[in-house]
């Protein structure tokens, strides 16, 4: 089965937690810190494979967890990593954040990744908080969580020339001709249901790739017919080869043809209908008025267009196709089809922020959550005075007694921070 679209959920895995720990050593205070730091979290890494030609194995699996760091330990051994999640997509696959709806890679060539959900970073040991004054810290730092998001895989396949037009105008014999590429050929509509790829080598000894789009009709930027959840294969093309039924054996006009396709290419992606296309004449074996193709060849060129004669089932005409094809493809530019202010950036999303939230429930109870917060509470002993210290020093520095202050809490009102509540005072 052909997929090309994908909605998956990507969670890498959280930090592990420093330690607290002390050895055991004469005349050193509570044997002295040795704690170690937490592990790092696995991340979410996206890779290409070039044996990949569909997004099917994401279909039905969508959910994608790393693994968390190990905790610390005594004697200052940190915690191990977690092993990092590499998928792998098809070459082309374009990854989206779904919240933002920016890009966040374009994964076109062999070895390109990108790390999708960056891991959590692990906590440091009270190793590290002990000081002159303070010389046994009994406390540690928690971890942090690893990224986690929605995302939209989109695979726009890699060819530098796409086949359009009507269904059943010859696209599907037309690539076989060319190329060493088998698709399923019959004589009626839509016999192409997925794209399909080959490698045209020309008599110059050069090479490009070609993909046969399935047939569009009207309506298909709207979604009729089968032709617009194709229409992403052709965006990274540089040259469209539009292949038009000559003959008139389906009693249709090849120029009304030509321009109801240019419609939905304009319709769909204003960009696409620029690009330079080659008109082909096919089916020039089946024509019995010449004149219909000096007409049709006679408009196109007023407007343009370099028209072609050709059959693909007796070959005739195909080599000059080709031949043109491969000289115009040495003076297109490459199509860049991401431009810079698509990308995503992690200050242009709001939902990447950990936030600081601060409510008043029935009871006058202030509830204060934030992820930071969560990681924070991991840290404190709420039976050692130190620790306590260190845990009010980090509320002041987080803003956290002044959104309490702004929201008009007074001496003796209750905070809950999650699992822990505790009165307020000056």
């Amino acid at each position: 089965m052909f997929i090309d679209k994908a909605r998956i959920f990507v969670k890498a895995g959280n930090g592990g937690n420093g330690s607290v720990s002390f050895r055991r050593e004469k005349y050193v205070p509570a044997g002295g810190p040795d704690g170690g730091d937490g592990g790092r979290g696995a991340s979410i890494i996206f890779k290409v494979d070039t044996g990949l030609r569909t997004l099917m194995d994401f279909k039905y699996k969508k959910k994608y967890v790393g693994e968390p760091g190990a905790d610390g330990s005594k004697k200052r051994q940190a915690g191990k990593n977690g092993e990092d999640l590499i998928l792998k997509v098809p070459p082309g696959t374009i990854i989206r954040d779904e919240a933002t709806n920016l890009i966040i890679a374009d994964l076109k060539h062999e070895g390109d990744e990108a790390v999708v959900a960056k891991g959590g970073r692990g906590g440091k040991g009270n190793q590290h908080f002990a000081n002159a004054v303070r010389q046994a810290p009994s406390f540690a730092k928690s971890g942090t969580d690893g990224e986690e998001r929605w995302v939209i895989l989109e695979l726009k396949m890699i060819a530098d020339v796409g086949l359009l037009g009507f269904p059943n105008v010859g696209k599907s014999t037309f690539l076989s001709v060319v190329t060493k590429a088998r698709p399923k050929i019959a004589n009626y509509h839509f016999t192409t249901l997925t794209p399909n790829l080959g490698v045209v080598k020309t008599n110059f000894g050069d090479s490009f790739v070609l993909a046969d789009i399935p047939g569009l009709i009207e309506g298909a930027a709207e979604g009729i017919g089968l032709g617009h959840d194709f229409l992403r294969h052709v965006e990274r093309t540089k040259v469209l080869i539009h292949v038009v039924d000559i003959s008139g054996i389906e009693g249709r006009d090849p120029i009304e043809d030509f321009d109801k396709i240019n419609d939905e290419l304009k319709l769909y992606n204003e960009k696409l209908s620029t690009r330079p296309q080659i008109v082909v004449a096919n089916k020039a074996d089946l024509l019995f008025d010449e004149s219909v193709y000096e007409n049709f060849k006679k408009t196109l060129e007023d407007r343009g267009y370099k028209v072609f004669k050709m059959s693909a089932a007796t070959r005739d005409g195909v080599d000059e196709v080709i031949a043109y094809t491969s000289q115009l493809l040495q003076e297109v530019e490459d199509v860049e089809l991401v431009s810079e202010e698509e990308y995503y950036r992690p200050e242009l999303d709001n939902t990447a922020e950990e936030g600081l939230s601060v409510e008043i429930d029935e009871d006058g109870t202030y509830v204060v959550t934030g992820k930071k917060l969560r990681r924070i509470m991991y840290s404190v002993d709420f039976e050692d005075m130190e620790s306590i210290q260190f845990f009010q020093k980090t509320m002041e520095n987080e803003g956290v007694f002044d959104k309490l202050r702004e929201m008009g809490i007074e001496d003796g009102d209750t905070v809950k921070i999650y699992e822990v509540e505790f009165e307020f005072y000056h």
